[in-house]
């Protein structure tokens, strides 16, 4: 048996009152490893006080129970805090976990800072989910059909419908056990992928200003301005349409940044590079293909695009 799972497990044993945590502008990996293990701790022990907490799930809300839990600071003092899918303690939404009185994270990004008292890291996870599915299928929890879905859509989601590098056997192994339980598949991706026609014409707008370097860095840079135009957020724009520059011959990272408010939301990736330095050397953080950081200003998004560029002029 794995320890680090043990330890989660004891910890979680011993709490009456857990709050799941995840990070700020959460993805489909972080939302439905939110609610799957909430589920899943609900089932397993049904006496507990378990709440979710954290910022707008925006276009992912199809993940969330009802809403959002809104809990007093006094409830922390006597918790176990979960942090989820976040390799940044400054990335945390709800930053009261600080408060409670003991920590635990399940991730799967690179590592950057110890944030937890206990720390369940797989860097081999194609998702955080998975690193949840691992641990309940180790310790022998029950799952629900709910939560089974809430978690497949989390891997789809970090995945890109198990198109990515960081796709293994493994990944398979935990999606066959999901689809184990029975929900229905089709909702899944209508949700997920199912567009208003505006939308689509606003994508094709986005891609017509895609720009390469010298050295065959795809980029798009969005302004104020821009955002304002394609009346999208500027979360949408930036993960939404980062990777309508991928598969483009010759290009091997591709990077997408957006103006939101006075910050420039980057978006990094790459087919195999690792890109992470550079996003962790401003800031962010993430994976050896997928990385993202929040950089201050437009001189500090064209300083990233030229260390990207260098990177790829060096590994031509």
């Amino acid at each position: 048996m794995d320890n680090r799972f043990l330890e989660a497990y004891r910890a979680i044993e011993a709490y009456d009152t857990i709050v799941i945590h995840r990070h700020t502008k959460p993805d489909g990996d972080a939302l439905g490893s939110q609610f799957g293990l909430k589920g899943i701790l609900e089932e397993n022990f049904p006496d507990k006080r378990i709440y979710a907490v954290g910022d707008d799930p925006g276009r992912f809300s199809f993940l969330v129970d009802g809403e959002m839990d809104e809990i007093p600071d006094e409830v922390f003092s006597s918790a176990l805090s979960i942090i989820l899918d976040t390799s940044s303690s400054n990335l945390i939404s709800d930053q009261r976990f600080t408060a409670a009185k003991e920590t635990l994270r399940f991730d799967h990004h690179l590592f950057l800072e110890k944030i937890c008292n206990i720390e369940v890291i797989d860097t081999s996870s194609e998702s955080c989910a998975g690193v949840i599915v691992d641990f309940v299928r180790e310790m022998g929890l029950k799952i629900g059909s709910k939560a089974a879905e809430k978690l497949y859509t989390a891997m789809v989601t970090d995945s890109g419908r198990f198109l990515y590098s960081s796709v293994s056997a493994s990944t398979h192994d935990r999606a066959s056990f999901l689809l184990s339980f029975p929900f229905d598949r089709s909702r899944i991706y209508r949700n997920l992928y199912s567009e208003d026609l505006e939308n689509v014409r606003m994508r094709g707008l986005f891609m017509s200003r895609i720009k390469v370097t010298r050295n065959n860095v795809a980029y798009v840079y969005s302004t104020r301005e821009d955002v304002a135009k394609m009346g999208l957020s500027p979360f949408s724009i930036s993960r939404g349409m980062v990777n309508t520059m991928a598969n483009i011959n010759g290009v091997k990272i591709w990077v997408n940044f957006t103006e939101d408010g006075e910050n420039v939301l980057a978006e990094l990736r790459s087919d195999g590079i690792d890109i992470n330095p550079i996003a962790v050397a401003y800031g962010g953080g993430g994976h050896k293909a997928a990385s993202g950081a929040t950089l201050k200003s437009k001189s500090e998004a064209l300083s990233m695009l030229e260390d990207l560029d260098r990177l790829s002029g060096e590994e031509r």
